[in-house]
């Protein structure tokens, strides 16, 4: 199992209770798997009694425990809410963590999908995550201690806004959680699966593709570099919940879960040369860029709740992901520089248009607030050097 690469061993989460949604197939059943594994109880919640079933069955064989039990439910179905939760306090006595994986996706343009399809999807993708939060936080309170994890995406997308309109709200739901349970045991964030080509996905990338005039295999083709495998996906979701206090308020990615772990790093990389202009000059500027960004991301943190969440959320509308993802993407590319792979580089040239693209917005926002002379001049050049040292990287690509 791809989880036994982590180097935590079969009791890191040995006592706790997982109420896991959507854990029947594809990531979810991937994620009940891995979290079993490290010990936890794991509530598979799943709307599809066969599914639901089948994991419950095979994982118990597999692992030779009965600690990943199937429960059946319709999360759009408040009594049916009402009675898990019951179920879990009788049986386990708390539930310990709330994984909100389950979703729905109803697709197509905003104006043809009915009004009903945006009322499931509302029912599914942001009212069960509320409840369950609502009618689980007294006992975490009580306890001061658990951790709710919602599943984002990557937000407003042509022909996805009955899905994406909801679980963009689960980031705000998230963050406005994590801002209420500051300075409490309990752990709030948000984890993205990244482009994992599971029966449900390839689906819905179907009729997507088609709707933007592209091919199936020509939409999996521009993002073949960021996919993952459904394992991939689910061990990056359990490990999120081992390490829940470092991602506490945050948004963040399987990817940089696995690579923050150890899962996957620049071990995986092959060195195949260099692909730059001059492979010393493109090091420095990396270098430079990187330990730019991080101070960044540093001073962003310490700030007050509201700025903090502002700038957070103005960085992933103009960069395409969260602050912290592309963090863990700098590091990476700066590991690759380091071991001379320029060649791996190359791909991740749209991540520094990207940021160049965010300097430039910087520099305009301060143009507007700024009203000290001396320190505009100061500011503005400062800005303007970033994105600069960003454009020299992308002319050695």
């Amino acid at each position: 199992m791809l989880i036994e690469r982590s180097g935590l061993n079969e009791t890191a989460l040995a006592g706790k209770t997982v109420l896991l949604t959507g854990g029947g197939g594809g990531i979810g059943y991937e994620t009940a798997r891995a979290l079993t594994w490290l010990g936890a109880n794991v509530i598979i919640a799943e709307i599809d009694v066969t599914r639901g079933k089948a994991a419950e069955r095979e994982i118990q064989s597999e692992l030779g425990c009965a600690r990943a039990a199937f429960y059946p439910l319709d999360l759009s179905d408040e009594a049916q809410i009402d009675s898990l939760l019951r179920h879990a306090k009788e049986r386990y006595g708390c539930v310990d963590v709330i994984f909100n994986n389950a979703t729905i996706t109803p697709l197509g343009a905003v104006v043809d999908v009915p009004a009903s399809e945006w009322d499931n999807s509302y029912a599914v993708n942001l009212r069960a995550p509320l409840l369950l939060a609502q009618k689980l936080l007294a006992d975490m309170k009580a306890k001061d201690l658990g951790t709710i994890v919602f599943v984002s995406s990557s937000g407003a997308a042509p022909y996805m806004g009955a899905y994406e309109v909801f679980k963009t709200a689960q980031v705000e739901l998230s963050n406005t959680l994590a801002g209420e349970l500051e300075n409490t045991g309990i752990n709030v964030f948000t984890i993205g699966p990244g482009l994992v080509k599971t029966g449900t996905a390839t689906q819905g990338i179907e009729k997507v593709a088609a709707l933007m005039g592209m091919s199936t295999e020509d939409f999996y083709q521009l993002n073949e570099a960021h996919m993952l495998t459904p394992e991939e996906a689910g061990v990056g979701f359990a490990l999120a919940v081992v390490y829940a206090t470092k991602y506490n308020g945050q948004e963040v990615s399987s990817t940089q879960v696995l690579h923050e772990s150890g899962v996957m790093g620049d071990e995986n990389h092959q060195k195949t040369g260099a692909a730059v202009q001059d492979g010393d000059t493109a090091k420095r500027l990396i270098d430079e860029a990187v330990d730019t960004f991080n101070e960044q991301y540093g001073g962003w943190l310490t700030r007050n709740l509201f700025e903090r969440q502002w700038v957070l959320r103005d960085f992933k509308k103009y960069v395409g992901c969260s602050a912290e993802q592309f963090r863990t993407t700098l590091q990476d590319i700066r590991g690759l520089a380091q071991s001379g792979a320029f060649e791996e580089i190359v791909p991740f040239k749209g991540d520094f248009e990207r940021l160049e693209r965010y300097y430039h917005h910087q520099f305009e926002l301060l143009q507007s607030f700024e009203k000290d002379p001396e320190r505009l001049k100061v500011n503005s050049a400062a800005i303007l050097g970033w994105a600069k040292t960003v454009q020299e990287i992308q002319e050695q690509l």
